[in-house]
This record gives C-alpha cells, structure tokens and sequence, in this order.
C-alpha cells in the first residue's frame, strides 16, 4: 500500500519562498517517476515538476523559480519554491508513477500514486 503524506503549504507573500515536501511510505521505485501537479479554481490540473533517474523538468512558468529534489534514504520528494508569484497561488499535489519519467513525463493520468493536496496561497 502505497501513501504520499505531504507538509508545507502555507501563505505567503509575493517574493516569498516555501518547501514543499512528499514523504512516500511504501513506494520502493528509484526509477520511477515522481511529480508535483498545481490545481488552481476553474483551471484543470497542471504539472509543476518531475524528476526521476536523473531526468528533471518544469513548467515554463516556474523554471529558474522551482527545484524540484528527491530524498532517497528519507523517501522523501521536495519542491523548494522561491520568488513566489500571485499566479502560483494553488493546491499543490504530489504525484508518484510507476514507469520512468522518460514515459510518464506531465501526463495526470499516467500517474498512480496521489497526495491530499496541500495548499499554497501568495498575496500581492
């Protein structure tokens, strides 16, 4: 049984920084890949980041802004968000595959694994 328990949404203001974090219990893939998705009202679901087996990339939006990282001996994904804008305001998702990043890439649905969700909100 696979679960993705993720912290450190918060409020924040415009400029601001926040860590993201997906601790990944049960889930033993190194090569698979994972991903953060962004979900804004009345907008579907976009990918944010992935990475897996070397391989990472983002979202034109958030390139030079977003790192996206894997914790390995913690079994943990991260999304460190810096110069946070009013537009990346959202609820966060942390997203787990089960093939490589190389098939998976920002398809929603070629994700099996999801997060709760965690809320991220930037003012002005």
């Amino acid at each position: 049984q696979v679960q993705l328990m993720e912290s450190g949404g918060g409020s924040v203001q415009a400029g601001g920084s926040l860590r993201l974090a997906c601790a990944a219990s049960g889930y033993t893939c190194s090569t698979c890949c994972m991903g953060w998705f962004r979900e804004a009202p009345g907008k579907e679901r976009e990918g944010v980041a992935y990475t897996g087996s070397g391989r990472t990339d983002y979202a034109d939006s958030v390139k030079g802004r977003f790192t996206i990282s894997r914790d390995y001996t913690k079994n943990t994904l991260y999304l460190q968000m810096n110069s946070l804008k009013p537009e990346d305001t959202a609820m966060y998702y942390c997203a787990a595959a089960v093939s490589s990043c190389a098939v998976v890439r920002d398809r929603r649905s070629a994700y099996k694994y999801w997060g709760q969700g965690t809320q991220v909100t930037v003012s002005s």
